[in-house]
């Protein structure tokens, strides 16, 4: 019985080379955009975008890291920036104070709804765009398989 090789196939090396193409320059693009357009990075509007979303836009800095796929201390040093700016309150989480909350105020809410219009416009032009509808929804089953894989195994679950 042979054992599958150990390389990838010339197909496979290619879907890699852009995948990791899109996985390292696209956050990067993201990043200048937001930096030039709005003076926060790429991981700053991520956060700021999921508070915005979340129930009450409050979370606790744990989950909020885990969403960010962050460290709490490196959410944490942000949340001091965001904090000084006016952009969130922190408070300890009233039904388990071993937590502790981030709530979105009114100025990182305009500061998210400034921030939008030319992120997701940047968005489209890199990744939607460029793809038909049939590209689009064939991309987002690829995704959405890779993403769960991804997620099991970052779980600690087994991944196949």
């Amino acid at each position: 019985m042979n054992a599958p090789s150990p390389w990838l196939d010339a197909e496979q090396q290619d879907i890699w080379q852009d995948l990791l193409t899109v996985v390292i320059a696209l956050p990067a693009a993201l990043d200048r955009q937001l930096q030039r357009d709005s003076g926060i990075s790429n991981f700053e509007y991520g956060a700021l975008a999921r508070l915005s979303m979340a129930d009450q836009v409050t979370m606790r800095l744990s989950e909020l890291a885990r969403d960010c796929n962050s460290t709490l201390p490196r959410l944490s040093k942000m949340m001091d920036r965001f904090e000084a700016r006016e952009w969130i309150v922190r408070r300890v989480d009233p039904s388990d104070g071993r937590y502790t909350l981030a709530t979105l105020t009114d100025g990182g809410r305009e500061k998210v709804a400034d921030s939008a219009p030319g992120h997701v416009a940047q968005v489209r032009r890199l990744v939607f765009d460029p793809l038909t509808a049939v590209q689009r929804r064939q991309l987002g089953a690829a995704l959405s398989s890779v993403a769960e894989t991804v997620r099991r195994e970052a779980a600690g679950g087994p991944t196949g």
